[in-house]
């Protein structure tokens, strides 16, 4: 029954012009390449963001995966004591915020994007931005099934139940075949550019 004034705040859009894959052919994609996946994170560094879920299926996965991660936050000490306890640091790059004109560069860059964000009392995932960002340029992106990333990732990613190492480790195992990573990452790039049409 509210009758009083109302605003529509719109969700921001991706710039297609900016976030999009590099151009053909994707070097991350040729199948005789032997370099181990780089996997990436953006966003906070805060306990209900999951960071330390992702290292603990790195660590477990016996792959010599890197993890490119951007961000800050309360977590970042921690995060890093935990790489070093689980024998990471080598393969760990953790830097802070970039400008948003530089994230297309680092989606780019990366073989993977993982969301791996585990629901709290008082928080769930409600979007994902970095998600939507990152598949608008052919990466492909893992979440976890906490709040609406399964919806966001659709059929062009991989969904894993939040808080479970071992099925993060198994998602990013298959997403060393090449010619998966590319077809998800043209399914992902393809509901984006859609989107904008739209």
């Amino acid at each position: 029954g509210y009758r009083g004034a109302l605003w529509i705040l719109p969700q921001f859009g991706v710039d297609a012009d900016a976030f999009r894959p590099p151009p053909a052919p994707d070097p991350r994609l040729d199948p005789d390449r032997t370099a181990p996946l780089t996997l990436g994170y953006a966003g906070r560094l805060v306990p209900a963001k999951g960071v330390d879920l992702l290292l603990h299926a790195v660590a477990g996965s016996g792959r010599s995966w890197r993890m490119a991660l951007v961000g800050e936050g309360v977590e970042e000490d921690a995060l890093r004591g935990l790489a070093a306890d689980l024998g990471l640091t080598g393969r760990l790059h953790l830097r802070p915020w970039l400008p948003s004109t530089d994230m297309p560069g680092f989606y780019r860059d990366i073989d993977v994007l993982v969301l791996p964000s585990r629901t709290t009392a008082s928080w769930k995932e409600q979007f994902g931005r970095v998600l939507i960002e990152a598949m608008a340029c052919g990466t492909v992106c893992v979440g976890a099934d906490s709040g609406e990333i399964g919806e966001v990732i659709g059929e062009a990613g991989i969904v894993f139940p939040e808080g479970d190492a071992a099925a993060l480790a198994e998602a990013l195992c298959r997403l060393e075949d090449p010619v998966l990573r590319a077809s998800l990452g043209e399914t992902g790039s393809g509901q984006i550019l859609n989107i904008n049409a739209d």
